[in-house]
């Protein structure tokens, strides 16, 4: 006969964080082993595959230049970032509310998405000149689209059963919103915001390469004009991390805010061990 242990839901979700962050750590690891170990064993070109060892020394040597560029760039996405959320759940309400705003607005926000962010970079710079401005203009044009986009589906996705039977409770045009609708959109909000977020660190760094004397995408420019490999990997790594650590900020606001989304509770109940 055996004994049944269960755990409480609170430690299975413990545990599955745990392991999940164990799983992707040692994902992270072996992606760098192997790169380590094939760079060496097929006698690769530093100046053409550093191995990680070798980036890694290269970065401790300069990390004081990478972290006040560092500093500039996350600065950029934070506010292109923050910028591009509020402006585009707001504008997303008026699109899914109001047939004129949808008429008259979303178009023209469609024709700005299709232009290529590239091309009007330069333009920013004639327009705001090399300082903070046109980085902080590209990084929310990349993260405006998709964070309006997900938030105008997510506010119309709801019943409209849904909306007649709250409506019959006496709840009016505000308290529905707040109640039902908004808490309703949120899952497609926070999936545009990760997209969002994802495309932020791309933003910076390309404002970066058009017109900039600092931040991680100057840097990465300098670097690879000098043809000093192991930095611009060192460069590239830390940009990846920065755009990581975003994003996961924004996943743990999601279950901050949404700890009821299938999203956030799946795979979190109780696990009984035999």
């Amino acid at each position: 006969m055996t004994d049944t242990i269960v755990v409480s839901p609170r430690a299975a979700r413990t545990y599955q964080r745990l392991l999940r962050f164990g799983r992707q750590l040692a994902g992270f690891i072996a992606l760098f082993v192997i790169w380590e170990v094939g760079v060496r064993v097929f006698h690769v070109k530093e100046y053409v595959l550093p191995p990680p060892s070798q980036v890694f020394e290269a970065a401790w040597e300069h990390w004081s230049s990478m972290a006040q560029g560092a500093w500039t760039t996350t600065l950029e996405i934070v506010a292109g970032y923050v910028l591009a959320i509020v402006i585009s759940v707001p504008l997303a309400v008026s699109i899914a509310f109001s047939r004129l705003v949808e008429q008259t607005v979303y178009p023209v926000m469609v024709f700005l998405q299709i232009v290529p962010k590239i091309a009007v970079a330069p333009l920013f710079i004639i327009w705001f000149g090399f300082g903070f401005t046109p980085k902080l203009l590209l990084v929310f044009l990349l993260s405006f689209f998709p964070i309006v986009i997900s938030s105008i589906a997510g506010f119309r996705s709801i019943d409209p059963e849904i909306m007649d039977f709250v409506h019959t409770t006496g709840a009016g045009g505000w308290k529905a919103f707040l109640k039902v609708r908004l808490p309703h959109a949120l899952p497609d909000i926070f999936t545009g915001l990760k997209v969002g977020a994802a495309l932020s660190a791309t933003a910076a760094v390309v404002a970066e390469f058009v017109a900039s004397d600092r931040g991680l995408g100057y840097q990465l420019l300098q670097y690879n004009g000098d043809l000093n490999t192991q930095m611009v990997f060192a460069i590239i790594i830390l940009l990846s991390a920065i755009g990581v650590i975003v994003y996961f900020v924004v996943e743990l606001l999601q279950r901050i805010v949404i700890p009821w989304h299938v999203s956030t509770t799946q795979g979190t109940g109780g696990i009984e061990l035999t």
